[in-house]
């Protein structure tokens, strides 16, 4: 399978993230998925594309040329995928893969999930998201979602669209 990850590209968060990424990575190398990410050599990106790449695992890096401009494209990037903005890497990065993993992140990572979900949700495609919720970093989100869905503003079930995984064993089970 081909896996998109959305995540930080910051440095300065908890190290148990980063802890918990590498084990992604080196879990979807392992078991031959190759890794869709950003492009970036910075925070959860980084260390996922590092762990994967290390571990044998195909990236494939979608690189803003913002991102190449401030010299920060990752060295793990086996296949470069050059584009113009952040919304042409959303649809690159689902057009290259089969399922996404967001992991913890901020506004861009949130855009990354909402970018899909929306889409899927009107039958451009049948991709689904898995909030990678590590030590509970999602459950506020969960508990919007909970509550947008109580009060009628989602259509459905959005289960269906997310998958919700709080360990590696979650991931591996939803992957199968």
């Amino acid at each position: 399978m081909k896996v998109a990850i959305f995540c930080s590209a910051n440095d300065q968060i908890d190290a148990e993230y980063f802890k918990l990424t590498e084990e992604l990575g080196e879990w979807l190398a392992q078991n031959g998925h190759k890794v869709v990410f950003g492009g970036c050599d910075m925070g959860l990106m980084e260390c996922v594309a590092k762990a994967a790449h290390n571990a044998d695992a195909m990236t494939i890096g979608v690189v803003p040329s913002i991102i190449e401009k401030h010299g920060h494209v990752s060295d793990y990037v086996d296949v470069e995928i050059p584009c113009d903005q952040l919304s042409d890497r959303k649809d690159l990065m689902l057009a290259q893969s089969d399922i996404s993993i967001a992991l913890p992140g901020g506004v861009g990572t949130l855009d990354e999930i909402f970018s899909v979900v929306a889409s899927h949700s009107i039958g451009y495609h049948h991709q689904q998201v898995i909030l990678y919720n590590m030590n509970g970093f999602w459950n506020s989100l969960i508990a919007l979602l909970d509550d947008l869905t109580e009060k009628g503003m989602i259509r459905g079930d959005y289960h269906q669209q997310i998958k919700i995984a709080h360990s590696l064993e979650d991931i591996k089970e939803i992957l199968k």
